[in-house]
């Protein structure tokens, strides 16, 4: 026995200690919901609130390494672009599986603790940081019905988490025994702290004018035109809050945290492996949160510009029997064979099995956007989902844009302005809008 698991290879040693356990765990599963299922399908009944809660949770959790994943692989074709450059071109089609390569390569590296660091809080700063990101995404609608939390105090709510990472950051600069990190923590904290009251007082009027701290309310009140839109009603605040966004996700031009040029990698500098990690994709995140926020406060959120005829396709797959099925076989055969016709007929230095592949791979694209245009006509969720990821995803690209066109400023400059300029603009703002709510209303 012990020589024939010795000439296995890794694989089959895998393959062989995996699919026993898996089958053991199955049966014992199985057995454990015969007995138990009943008194445990009373018991999430009962606390279904907790359920919907947990599994909400387990979603944005499961979501935000891919989201992240997205975000470093536009910014590395984006600024390439801008540097007429190519960009990630090798791992997978148009370099896309690049940003995965690179967390998995970050799972591999050795997770480092220096000499002298307090090992307990080093290793849960970027905990704290991540989590408070995530954490974030909770009170956020993504679509009609599509919210974790609906919270009334949803606003509240988002800046008291993502105040958190400052903690996360001071931890990390603390507890590393670096003098580089000690001053990458003390500088987020000065930056976070000094923008953290623009950010705030920026949508104060929002919230006069609104009534709510609901997210979800606040998207509601913003339809069915574009013109109802706050970014109308309040530009002053959607410029203060853009802002101080970019400070608060750490993006350049204050990107002043984690300064290269001058502090090494600040707070990260001691870090390595997976904890340093957890900071990379907490940035990336944050971007995707605050562009999120941004959409959801002043663009409207999931609603459309303006209201689309409405439109309805009734499909009842059941009642097509035996042509569904061979619908489903030879669909796909055909038009893989006619989309592959042009690839192979009109460049003979085309192999017919490149052709096939590219012909597969449009049937596939042309197939998933006929299906997504049925279900945008068909389920308000879907079209909600695809307005607020179009719309997120602009301001995404646009924070990439200011990464690879703007200069990093000096600490004294980011703190100035943010106590001259932005500080007494937000206050102005909303004396404003607090001003004309008071002589509309008279």
């Amino acid at each position: 026995m012990s020589r024939a698991w010795g000439r296995l290879t890794l694989p089959g040693k895998v393959v062989f200690t995996l699919v026993p356990l898996l089958l053991v765990l199955s049966v014992a599963l199985v057995i454990v919901i015969a007995v138990f299922g009943g008194a445990m399908l009373d018991i999430l009944v009962a606390n279904v609130g907790i359920v919907r809660f947990l599994v909400a949770v387990t979603i944005l959790l499961l979501l935000a390494p891919p989201s992240a994943f997205i975000i470093i692989y536009m910014e590395m074709k984006i600024i390439a672009l801008m540097n007429l450059r190519l960009g990630p071109d090798r791992v997978g089609p148009w370099g896309t599986l690049l940003s995965t390569v690179h967390g998995l390569k970050v799972l591999m590296k050795e997770d480092f603790t220096p000499t002298g660091a307090d090992r307990i809080v080093f290793t849960w700063a970027p905990i704290v940081v991540f989590m408070a990101s995530v954490m974030g995404a909770l009170v956020i609608p993504f679509a009609p019905g599509l919210i974790a939390q609906d919270l009334n105090v949803g606003l509240l709510y988002f800046f008291a988490v993502g105040g958190l990472s400052v903690v996360g950051l001071l931890m990390a600069g603390w507890s590393s025994y670096n003098k580089y990190s000690l001053l990458g923590g003390l500088r987020s904290a000065a930056q976070m702290i000094s923008y953290e009251i623009p950010l705030t007082l920026s949508v104060v009027g929002l919230l006069i004018l609104a009534g709510t701290m609901s997210l979800n309310t606040i998207v509601e009140n913003q339809g069915p035109w574009f013109t109802d839109w706050y970014v109308f009603q309040q530009p002053l605040g959607f410029v203060i809050f853009f802002i101080a966004a970019t400070a608060e996700a750490n993006r350049t031009p204050f990107d002043l945290t984690e300064a290269d040029s001058e502090i090494v990698a600040g707070f990260a500098t001691e870090y390595s492996g997976m904890r340093f990690g957890f900071f990379f994709f907490a940035e990336y995140i944050n971007v995707f949160i605050m562009s999120a926020l941004l959409v959801t406060l002043f663009l409207g959120g999931w609603q459309a510009p303006f209201p689309f005829p409405e439109l309805h396709i009734a499909l009842d797959p059941g009642s097509l029997g035996i042509w569904l099925l061979l619908g489903i076989a030879i669909v796909p055969v055909v038009a893989t064979l006619v989309l592959a016709a042009p690839f192979y007929l009109l460049r003979s230095s085309t192999p017919w099995w490149q052709a096939l592949i590219a012909g597969f791979l449009l049937f596939n694209v042309l197939a998933v956007g006929a299906v997504l245009g049925i279900a945008y006509v068909n389920f308000d969720f879907v079209a909600g989902i695809l307005w607020f990821m179009g719309k997120t995803y602009a301001f995404v690209f646009v924070f990439v844009w200011m990464r690879g066109t703007l200069p990093r400023i000096r600490i004294d400059q980011l703190m100035g302005f943010a106590w001259k300029w932005l500080l007494p603009a937000s206050l102005v703002n909303l004396f404003v809008t607090a001003a004309a709510i008071v002589v509309v209303g008279n």
